[in-house]
């Protein structure tokens, strides 16, 4: 008896790891194709470029993107920071580290560790995900349906604003609209969804405040709506020609009493690919 359930418990084992590896295969695929977007041309950066904009967007760009600069969308990261894994009142923050390609508006694939779990989060144009494994060999979170596909675009709109300032720039896919004397709106495209940012900024054009209305279930019905997700950048540091946010904090129900700033991050390297 001992020894067949010796033999189930590897047989299930085994079963586990090699799911854990299909999953990390996919996640190299994927960030795979994200870095075969970056751009191969040698185009610039121009005021001109962003002359018929608001005036807070025309800030917006003067101030992350150097004249001259070639413009760069694809962006890999590398963050410490912390995770809260539970409420506003109780956030049971944990540390955290991640590495990821942000590649707006196509998509994103970051790999996360905090404590004994690990896995990642994912956005491409046919699909998103969440799947996140204990101690690398029990699977406790897995997501991916079209709700979470609308949810992980929202991400990946907002990022955008604070790390890949130069895949915002006017275009077929990205429109511009002022909202006040110091915040703009950016509604970009992609397939079937679309997804507005307002980023507020300063006098100097440095983003203070960025806002989406995110397609979401973090809120006590566990229904999905749009609410209010979004943060703070600060401490902006020159990379290749770009102003970028080395801290970000951000979460849901941003700007309300039940903000929740679940995720904290300190940039400890970024490379525009």
């Amino acid at each position: 008896m001992l020894f067949w359930l010796a033999v189930g418990l590897a047989a299930v084992l085994a079963a586990l790891l090699m799911w854990r590896q299909v999953d990390i295969y996919l996640d190299r695929a994927a960030w795979t194709r994200l870095a075969d977007l970056a751009r191969q041309d040698d185009v610039r950066f121009d005021p001109s470029l962003v002359a018929d904009l608001p005036e807070p967007a025309r800030r917006y760009f003067e101030f992350m993107i150097e004249n001259g600069t070639p413009i760069r969308t694809v962006v890999r990261i590398e963050t410490t920071g912390e995770l809260g894994l539970g409420t506003r009142k109780e956030p049971k923050y944990q540390p955290m580290t991640a590495i990821q390609i942000l590649a707006p508006p196509h998509g994103l694939v970051s790999k996360v560790k905090s404590g004994v779990l690990s896995g990642s989060d994912g956005a491409m144009p046919d699909g998103s995900w969440t799947r996140f494994w204990l101690l690398g060999i029990v699977p406790v979170v897995r997501a991916s349906n079209s709700d979470h596909q609308r949810s992980a675009f929202g991400r990946v709109v907002a990022e955008a604003a604070f790390w890949a300032p130069a895949s915002l720039l006017p275009s077929e896919a990205v429109t511009w609209e002022g909202v006040a004397s110091d915040t703009a709106r950016a509604t970009v495209r992609n397939g079937e969804f679309a997804q507005s940012v307002d980023i507020a900024v300063d006098a100097s054009g440095a983003p203070k405040e960025v806002l989406i209305q995110r397609w979401s279930n973090e809120n006590p019905e566990k229904e999905f709506r749009e609410q209010p997700f979004g943060g703070y950048p600060s401490n902006y540091r020159e990379v290749g020609g770009y102003r970028l946010p080395m801290h970000v904090e951000g979460g849901n129900h941003f700007g309300t009493a039940e903000y929740f700033a679940f995720f904290k991050a300190d940039v400890t390297k970024i490379d525009l690919i």
